[in-house]
């Protein structure tokens, strides 16, 4: 199983995103969970040299040809942090994805970089978008649920500002945020399966 999480804008959450959906794999028995980093930046391998996950393999994966070959073999649950603007390396993910996160965050420019995401996508990958750093209460996050809604785009989670704010290598992971990206890794196995 190889769930991809991509958005073609950076700092949204992708890095986050991908720590925690590993993490809560395996809090969830998966075994083996092999975190792809895709990005020339590094930012999930450096997280990882940090703060190791225990039970989480890290493949630094940063071309086409290393990313197709870490999705190819892993035998386990795959989770890839894909970089924001290199579309070459987000294609090559896209091929192997049996599902797809999309992190993004409430308002602004957001939704045409998450558009664009989706025209990559196409149809036949399940997806789904996760609101990263939501002000939870607040009329952005309202009018970001009632747009993606209108559109017919999946809202798999919505992850307090709290949780993001929390992420790095400097901390540890929090259970808030372990609950609430194992409920996002849920929908997208259930999307795969279903």
């Amino acid at each position: 199983m190889n769930i991809v999480v991509s958005n073609v804008k950076g700092g949204v959450g992708k890095t986050t995103t991908s720590v925690y959906l590993a993490a809560a794999a395996v809090d969830r028995g998966w075994d083996p969970v092999t975190l792809v980093d895709a990005d020339r930046q590094a930012s999930t391998a450096e997280w990882l040299e940090e703060r190791p996950l225990v039970g989480v393999d890290l493949v630094e994966a940063p071309s086409e040809r290393t990313v197709s070959r870490a999705l190819a073999g892993h035998g386990g649950l795959a989770v890839v942090d894909t970089p924001p603007g290199d579309e070459r390396i987000v294609r090559a993910a896209l091929d192997r994805a049996d599902a797809v996160v999309i992190p993004t965050r409430a308002g602004g420019v957001e939704y045409s970089r998450v558009v664009a995401t989706l025209e990559m996508i196409g149809t036949r990958i399940p997806y789904g978008v996760i609101i990263c750093a939501a002000r939870l209460g607040t009329n952005d996050l309202d009018e970001t649920v009632a747009w993606w809604t209108g559109s017919g785009v999946p809202i798999w989670g919505i992850i307090p500002e709290r949780v993001g704010i929390a992420a790095g290598p400097e901390t540890r992971l929090f259970r808030e945020g372990l609950d609430a990206y194992g409920k996002v890794l849920r929908k997208a196995l259930r999307k795969r399966a279903g």
